[in-house]
């Protein structure tokens, strides 16, 4: 690897700023040409981004590097610089969530999550593309057309947060914020080989964070370390009283659990292999380096057993009926009345009629999709039958994570069923973008925490495959420690990290 600042973790960066080796200005620089040269737009490079601030993120470089001057910095990532998804809203900048409905809108307030970073002195270099309104697993659904996969350009990022992971993966941001509500964190993180993090479900805040699902949604990191997470997810967790699901307890332990971890001591730990997360269906290549960081982890003195957790067979019916109700009801404020996109018809159109034509033109496909079965599942005589069956499954699939950890302090699988596939290979059958979740699905449903970290490149195609750990709710230093544990021993073994091995990125390598 070179000595580029931008091929450096962020941890790394921060040490830097520390030693006035560099200033955030420098790095924030660095950051913005590397999105000019390799980011593009719909029709080529990564397009990883939706809206860049370059005058915004180098005055806020500015500001960091004279508070550091003054020796007064405000955090340990201060002047380190982010990318956000643009499902979080952000004072003065666009946050479309990749719709058209919500096109030129500009938030007169921030997030929760984006408020900390700023008030850490974060600079934010912009917002994320996405799949609309998070709907997707490939990031092809967003009206501004498709991000791109950094280790073959033919190939998807995975989504709903696939412009976040690409901007880590391209070297583009050492740092990004994604949302996970059945996988959009993690999944991402497999097919690009960095590291997604989806925190136990209220530690950390929803405010802002314009929803498809309010029992789903979570805010979480995205960057190509271990420790990386760990210090960005201290910094955007803890209570918030603006958010009525926020749970009353810091989040502390993630940088001390992963720098336990790196040490490489698992002894005490038990691990559960989950039996129903495997078997026909899954890519030999994803189940092959699957089995190979199960076997590190014995080898770093973890206790491995199989697991059942037999309802999670059918985890992704219930959460395609969860989600979708959830969806119908969250999506209505969008009826051209209010703010966003307003389509009027000619003549002498109506309330309806002009809230018909809006979200015709402003919804996309995927988007309608959701919103239909949403209602019907809701509608007089189905509720019973369908959304109701839902959630008495989602209570089965809580007990099974609960009886699970009664026997093991973590559980593991795949992230995803296969590595990442072509562009435009899966968009016409729904069903099989769909599946892409199947192992990240059960832990939104339950609220529980998890962690994708590389586990090396499938033999068929040469890209990246995830692995996953799973915790109990609150307990998600585990995910540090072991994710922290299985990444030192990779590396180790590859040499470096996964990213100094794809094709795409050796330029900026060397």
């Amino acid at each position: 690897m070179s000595t580029s600042p931008i091929t450096r973790t962020a941890a790394e960066l921060a040490d830097d700023l520390a030693a006035g080796a560099t200033t955030s200005v420098e790095l924030t620089r660095a950051h913005l040409d590397r999105i000019a040269s390799v980011d593009g737009d719909a029709t080529e490079g990564v397009h990883a981004f939706l809206h860049v601030d370059a005058e915004g993120a180098l005055a806020s470089a500015a500001e960091s590097d004279a508070r550091r001057a003054a020796g007064a910095p405000l955090h340990r990532l201060d002047g380190v610089p982010i990318a956000i998804k643009d499902v979080l809203t952000t004072r003065g900048l666009p946050t479309t969530c990749a719709s058209k409905i919500l096109e030129g809108w500009r938030p007169p307030y921030d997030a929760t999550v984006v408020g900390k970073i700023r008030a850490a002195g974060l600079p934010i270099l912009g917002k994320t593309n996405m799949d609309e309104f998070a709907m997707g697993s490939s990031t092809e659904h967003s009206a501004y057309g498709p991000t791109r996969n950094p280790w073959a350009l033919d190939r998807i990022p995975g989504g709903s947060g696939g412009g976040s992971a690409a901007a880590v993966a391209a070297y583009e941001a050492p740092l990004a914020i994604g949302t996970d509500t059945g996988g959009s964190i993690r999944q991402p993180g497999a097919v690009t080989g960095t590291v997604g993090v989806k925190p136990t479900y209220g530690s950390v805040s929803r405010y802002g964070l314009v929803a498809m699902a309010n029992s789903l949604d979570q805010a979480g990191p995205v960057t190509r370390s271990v420790l990386d997470s760990a210090l960005l997810h201290e910094l955007i967790g803890g209570h918030d009283p603006l958010d009525s699901t926020s749970v009353q307890q810091p989040v502390t332990g993630l940088v001390e659990a992963a720098l336990q971890g790196a040490s490489g001591d698992l002894s005490g730990l038990r691990v559960g292999v989950i039996k129903e997360l495997a078997g026909d269906g899954w890519q030999p290549g994803v189940m092959a380096r699957f089995q190979e960081s199960v076997d590190l982890l014995t080898k770093l003195g973890a206790e491995v057993v199989e697991v059942s957790c037999p309802s999670f067979v059918h985890a992704m019916a219930a959460y395609y009926l969860v989600m979708p109700a959830e969806v119908s009801s969250n999506l209505a404020k969008f009826d051209a009345m209010r703010f966003g996109l307003r389509v009027v018809p000619d003549g002498q159109p109506s309330a309806e009629d002009v809230m018909k034509a809006t979200r015709d033109a402003g919804f996309g496909d995927e988007v309608k999709r959701r919103i239909i079965v949403g209602t019907y599942a809701l509608s007089s005589g189905y509720y019973d039958a369908y959304y109701g069956q839902a959630q008495k499954v989602r209570t089965l699939i809580s007990r099974d994570f609960a009886a699970a950890y009664d026997r093991v302090d973590v559980l593991v699988s795949p992230t995803s069923p296969t590595t990442a596939f072509k562009l435009g290979e899966k968009l016409d059958d729904p069903l099989a973008m769909y599946l892409q979740d199947l192992a990240t699905i059960p832990a939104n449903l339950a609220g529980v925490p998890g962690i994708s970290v590389p586990a090396g490149l499938a033999d068929e195609d040469g890209l990246p495959v995830g692995f996953q750990v799973l915790a109990p709710a609150l307990a998600d230093d585990r995910l540090y420690r072991v994710g922290a544990a299985l990444e030192a021993a990779h590396a180790a073994a590859w040499g470096g990290p996964l990213l100094a091995q794809a094709p795409a990125l050796q330029e900026v390598a060397r």
